[in-house]
């Protein structure tokens, strides 16, 4: 029974060995100290994870300092996911001052979607302005082309933030949307004249919808008037008419050419058949004196008139 009291005290002892050689004392004191609701099983099991446990409790002290409601074991797992633990905490951090509700899912969530979650809050507070590249071009039903340029104010949807269309989407249904505006109008002044009919055009048909954005407004920076496209099809229709005329007339020309050597050949067969007829005339005439059914004809004899004794 010594024995066995003895090898349990043994065991005890070092197990107790154990625990205290992998157990982070700097870190555990750090806990306490801050009041981090972190016990010394959770440390040693982040460290048989291979977690540096001083950035994760460093995290969530800074969260919790900040007013967060976090657990250390999310934490953890957004770093084994290969999350920004740091960005995630920052973001938190500011969306709370902020007073959105950000939870630390949705946080992580759209860090992991490759996002950058602190961006995307500030973006949230304060809205930035997307400039179109380069100008919008489009045409009015008289053929005048406008170019618009745009100016863009959106903020983040944190909501739609993971899956959400970028930026690019933006712009390119801006793009459709003023272009669609521009050539429903009669005439081009009508859009020079009064320019926020197209930005109104556009906020009405909800181009920020599945994007990870809201657009707060859209306005025009510039405006210009460039080629008068329905001239330029005029008179390009008319070239391309001109050149079938063209062509038209020249394919009469060749057909009436052809023709005409045609019947050149036509006239010298002709020709040709003729003076063999001529050749056989000759032949038939020898032939038919031969015959005797042509008789040469004869010299009549005329009585002489004499002025002698007969007279008188």
């Amino acid at each position: 029974m010594g024995y066995l009291a003895l090898g349990l005290l043994i065991l005890g002892f070092f197990v107790l060995f154990v625990i205290i050689s992998m157990l982070p004392f700097g870190v555990w004191i750090k806990c306490m100290s801050a009041g981090a609701n972190v016990g010394p099983i959770d440390l040693i099991a982040m460290r048989i994870r291979n977690v540096p446990t001083d950035f994760i409790i460093d995290n969530f002290i800074k969260g919790m300092k900040g007013g967060l409601s976090l657990h250390v074991s999310k934490i953890e797992a957004h770093y084994l996911s290969g999350g920004n633990v740091g960005r995630v905490i920052d973001a938190m951090i500011s969306a709370a001052r902020a007073h959105l509700n950000m939870t630390f899912e949705k946080a992580a969530a759209i860090d992991l979607a490759g996002r950058d979650v602190l961006e995307a809050v500030a973006m949230r507070v304060q809205p930035r302005v997307i400039s179109t590249p380069r100008g919008i071009s489009g045409i009015a039903k008289n053929g005048i082309e406008i170019i618009a340029k745009v100016k863009v104010t959106v903020k983040a949807n944190l909501d739609t933030m993971v899956g959400g269309a970028g930026e690019d989407t933006i712009l390119a249904r801006i793009d459709e949307g003023i272009i669609s505006a521009i050539g429903s109008a009669e005439q081009h002044f009508e859009v020079l004249a009064d320019p926020s009919k197209i930005t109104k055009n556009i906020m009405s048909k909800g181009l920020d919808a599945k994007t990870a954005f809201e657009i707060i407004s859209i306005d025009i920076a510039d405006i210009d008037i460039g080629r008068n496209i329905g001239a330029i099809l005029q008179n390009d229709q008319a070239e391309a008419d001109k050149k079938v005329a063209e062509a038209n007339a020249e394919g009469r020309r060749k057909l009436a050419e052809a023709a005409f050597q045609e019947n050149v050949a036509l006239a010298q067969e002709m020709k040709a058949k003729v003076v063999e007829s001529e050749t056989e005339i000759p032949r038939a005439l020898a032939e038919s004196f031969h015959t005797g059914r042509l008789v040469p004809p004869r010299k009549s004899k005329v009585p002489e008139v004499g002025f002698g004794a007969d007279n008188g």
